[in-house]
């Protein structure tokens, strides 16, 4: 079904000011997946998101020798690359954008919730820097989180990174975040049907 783009944005401007509270985000978030298959808005996003993505960022099979279990999740900052280990030496590839200078996190965490469409609360330190910053914003296409978000704790507690989706596709490949790991929302589903409760994450 080919979207009509001012059907779509209108709806989801209409969605996006609707009230949400906690209680409810899971319900909000599937009205969005259920406006969004509807009208086709997934395959625009997607499509969107192709355009900016170099070859090299593209998600892949890839050879990757490893000595963490197959399931873990590895980030490497350097390169932009965040890799699904798999078996026989084997990992899915995906582009990532990562915390620019001063912002990056590095160690060993683990995912321990998921959301879909998820809302953003900008920490308090982001607004301290950043006034403009709203409070809290809706799960959307505006969002910064993207379609996906994966949250990282580290003993028990919020790290506050996240590996999620973004609104920036032409950030991949690029260290410009607050620290968190950002993907095409495309990718980001991928890697969000793939992953389970408490996968590790290694972030070098």
């Amino acid at each position: 079904m080919k979207i009509n783009r001012r059907i779509f944005l209108n709806g989801v401007a209409s969605l996006m000011a609707m009230p949400v509270v906690a209680a409810r985000a899971d319900d909000a978030s599937d009205q969005l997946e259920d406006f969004f298959d509807k009208h086709g808005a997934k395959n625009f996003l997607k499509d969107r998101d192709r355009n900016y993505i170099p070859p090299q960022f593209r998600r892949q099979s890839v050879y990757y020798p490893s000595n963490e279990k197959p399931g873990t999740i590895i980030i490497d900052t350097a390169k932009r690359f965040l890799y699904l280990v798999g078996e026989d030496s084997q990992a899915l590839r995906y582009g990532v954008g990562v915390g620019r200078a001063g912002f990056a996190w590095k160690g060993r965490a683990s995912i321990q919730r998921k959301a879909k469409w998820p809302t953003w609360y900008p920490p308090a330190p982001m607004r301290r820097r950043q006034p403009e910053l709203p409070v809290f914003m809706a799960g959307g296409i505006n969002n910064p989180l993207g379609a996906r978000a994966m949250y990282l704790y580290k003993g028990g507690r919020d790290t506050l990174y996240r590996i999620h989706g973004t609104n920036q596709p032409w950030s991949i490949g690029k260290a410009l975040s607050s620290g968190c790991v950002r993907m095409i929302n495309s990718d980001v589903e991928d890697l969000y049907t793939r992953v389970k409760m408490g996968t590790v994450v290694k972030v070098t």
